[in-house]
Formats: C-alpha cells, structure tokens, sequence
C-alpha cells in the first residue's frame, strides 16, 4: 500500500516510455504494475505549494496559491505573456528569470492529430511524453520564452494548439505524416525575427508508449466523486492509466489528491 499526494510521474526513454509514481517519497515504476489490479483511493488533499489540507483549485495548488505563485502565472500557459527578459515581475522576478530566460523549444507533435507547442529545452522530450504524442519534431530552438510565444502564436494560424485527449489515448488509424510538408508549412508560416533559430537537420523522435490494450470508449475517472477505484492496469499514455474496462485516470490533473494506491 502507497500512500501520499499526487504528482504527476517522471518519465525515461528506454526501449519503451518508462513511469514512476512519486507519493510523497515512495516511488512505484508503473510500468511494473500493467496487466495488474490497482485499487485507488481518495484521502484528501494537499496544495502542491503551501502544503495545506484544503481543497485544490487548479494545477494541484490551493485558491490561494493559483493566484499568487509565480508557478502559475498567466505565462505559464501563455508564453507570448513573458516579461523576464524586459526585466518585468508578473509575480516573481527572480523566478520568472530563471525559467522564462533559457532555451525554449518550438515543436510540432503528432497526439491526437499534428500540433504546435512549446516547451523548455531541457523538459524534451519529457513534455512530449506527458502530450502522448507519438511523434515529436523540434522546429525552433530560441533563447527565451517569450520567443517561444511568437513562434506558438504565428503557428496556431496554420496548427491546432490543442490535444484530443480522448482520441490521444485511441488506438485510430492515421494518415501517414509527411513530416518534412509539415516542416516547410510551418517555417514558411513564422515570422522573419524567428528565422534565424530554426533548428537544422533534426530528426523526428518516435515515442513507444506501454500499452498493451487501448481503451475502446473512454471512460474518465474522477476519483473525488467515486472515492476509490480498483482495475487491471493495461497501459499508460500520456499521464493517463488506461484500465481494462476502458476506465481512464489522468494523473497531471488529479495532482494535490491525496491518494492510496494498492497494487496485486
């Protein structure tokens, strides 16, 4: 039995996407658990930040938390908002520093369909793994946040931003990609100031997630609700647990839950 406060897992490449579950210092390597019952169970909450009891708002933090933290700043979600690097403060300088003004990459990734996304250099290829894109392709490499924003927003005229998560954890059959098109029609799309970072010669990265049955009607579990759940653990995309009755768990967005989770 493992107990403590949802986050969501790390992830490896190895042969396939490796995941661990982190409960407050006990770690689980998920991929163990497949084609075995978990039984979940809901026991509280604790705000990712403050660490008090109460119920969570948004991103795992506390109401009061969401609106203060500089972990969830209006940028965090909407790079073009940056101002680290006019040596503006949204709600932290120094930390807004740190992780707006450092390489960001521009990418395009196949999830539920082709996509356009940002991330930080060093969170590559995790930010992929955590999208269940299946394949990923670096297109800019710039050096800050901010610039990623430019890029994410010229993109969006031509991309989707967004994953069908439903259809992400699919098994659909889908066209065969023809990655260098989708290469020219996005450099072709960004503006002049952002030429100058594309990244030469890279090659498109195949994710090998464990899933052994994909779910054939998607059935979401909110654990606040039902309290506890036990199933046959099939296969994990994304951060979602695909159980054998088609049940799904998203972990990311049950972070702060306070959580039992018991294995056989």
């Amino acid at each position: 039995m493992f107990t403590g406060v949802l986050q969501k897992m790390q992830t490896e490449i190895n042969q396939q996407v490796n995941y661990y579950l982190n409960l407050s210092g006990q770690f689980l390597h998920m991929n163990q658990c497949i084609n075995k019952s978990i039984s979940l169970s809901h026991q509280g909450y604790e705000c990712l930040n403050c660490k008090k009891t109460e119920v969570t708002f948004r991103q795992g933090f506390c109401k009061k938390c969401f609106f203060e933290s500089p972990q969830a700043g209006d940028w965090i979600m909407r790079p073009e908002l940056s101002k680290a690097h006019l040596d503006i403060e949204d709600r932290d300088l120094a930390y807004e520093k740190k992780v707006q003004l450092q390489p960001h990459i521009v990418y395009l990734a196949l999830s539920s369909h082709i996509k356009v996304g940002i991330t930080r250099k060093s969170q590559v290829p995790t930010r992929w793994i955590d999208q269940g894109a299946n394949q990923a392709l670096a297109l800019l490499e710039v050096p800050n946040r901010y610039l990623s924003g430019v890029g994410e927003v010229a993109l969006k005229e031509h991309f989707s931003d967004k994953t069908n998560w439903r259809k992400m954890l699919q098994l659909q059959a889908t066209p065969a990609i023809d990655w260098e098109e989708e290469r020219n029609k996005a450099i072709d799309a960004l503006p002049k100031e952002l030429k100058p970072y594309i990244i030469q010669n890279e090659g498109v990265l195949t994710l090998p997630f464990p899933v052994e049955r994909y779910p054939e009607k998607v059935k979401s579990l909110n654990l606040v609700k039902a309290e506890s759940y036990t199933g046959v653990l099939k296969g994990i995309k994304g951060q979602y647990l695909i159980f054998e009755d088609d049940t799904v768990f998203n972990v990311r967005s049950n972070e702060g839950l306070v959580v039992s989770i018991d294995t056989q």
